[in-house]
């Protein structure tokens, strides 16, 4: 009984993985705004967009990693580049980052929106790429009040003020939302309280916005990315002689969120047995000592 059980899942998976009906000419044109785009997925994100022949916004911390990354870019073939250097842990800056992108892309008139107040105009954004990160070194010290909101400013309320600033425009354009969340933000792990915080409230978030959406008739796709560790310095050295996740492959895991948010998937699982993870966790919501002692060092967590 176990055995077809288990084969019948497989059997599902197979088939829910294979059916792609990604074509990549719907992207030839597209206007994208791409947040977290200076290292690590986001860069890949853009070179991936750039390929396809999307035009391009992108903002990052990092001026001078953005004007590398923009660089890249122009050679790969996107028709047009312009990036914006924001801090998101300042709460002005999400409304500034998206009147650049509709300045710079088409659009830029306020108006009132049926879900909130925002920016639109003719034209605008096709994409909304969130894929920031603002990550804390693991342990305890990561925990201090401080140090939490900070998190979910960046975390978790920019994405809120950005996705309201530009969801008109989307609203306009029938366009879609696409969100890089993380694996901590659909199963709880050791020592990232705060950060597994900020991911989880993004997954709720936007679950119950695109319900609401579509009780509305608002053709706007939400996309949400579920990716094990992020594969740049920020995201590993934080968490260095901790856990001993590896970090995701920036290329395949940005192009597997590009194809997610081009097909309008509901949701993208990188790799693809994260999603078996979420399917288990609801089986098994507590998990026994000896299975978490097996993904991180306890004594150098602790010590942190």
């Amino acid at each position: 009984m176990k055995v077809l059980l288990l084969t019948g899942l497989g059997a599902l998976f197979f088939a829910y993985y294979w059916a792609d009906n990604f074509d990549p000419a719907t992207l030839q044109g597209a206007r994208v705004l791409l947040t977290g785009a200076s290292a690590g997925i986001g860069e890949e994100l853009a070179y991936h967009y750039a390929r396809l022949g999307s035009h391009l916004v992108l903002t990052a911390h990092t001026e001078a990693l953005l004007q590398k990354v923009v660089g890249n870019c122009r050679k790969l073939g996107a028709p047009k580049v312009f990036y914006i250097a924001a801090d998101m842990a300042s709460p002005e800056v999400p409304e500034r980052v998206v009147q650049f992108a509709l300045d710079k892309l088409g659009g830029g008139a306020s108006r009132t929106s049926s879900w909130l107040t925002g920016l639109s105009g003719p034209g605008g954004l096709d994409y909304l790429v969130l894929n920031h990160l603002g990550a804390t070194p693991a342990g305890t010290r990561a925990r201090s009040s401080q140090a939490t909101r900070w998190l979910m400013q960046v975390n978790f309320l920019s994405y809120v003020q950005l996705t309201s600033l530009a969801l008109p425009s989307l609203t306009d354009s029938k366009g879609s939302l696409v969100v890089v969340s993380s694996l901590l933000g659909r199963v709880p792990t050791s020592f990232s309280n705060p950060y597994s915080a900020a991911k989880f409230a993004l997954d709720s978030f936007f679950s119950s916005l695109r319900r609401e959406l579509d009780m509305q008739d608002v053709n706007v796709a939400i996309t949400m990315c579920v990716l094990g560790l992020q594969d740049r310095a920020s995201a590993t050295e934080g968490v260095r002689g901790v856990t001993m996740a590896k970090a995701a492959q920036g290329p395949k895991a940005a192009l597997a969120v590009i194809r997610g948010g081009a097909t309008r998937a509901s949701g993208v699982f990188y790799p693809w047995r994260f999603h078996l993870l979420c399917l288990i966790r609801a089986w098994l919501p507590r998990p026994t000592a000896w299975f978490i002692r097996q993904e991180f060092s306890v004594t150098v967590a602790a010590a942190a």
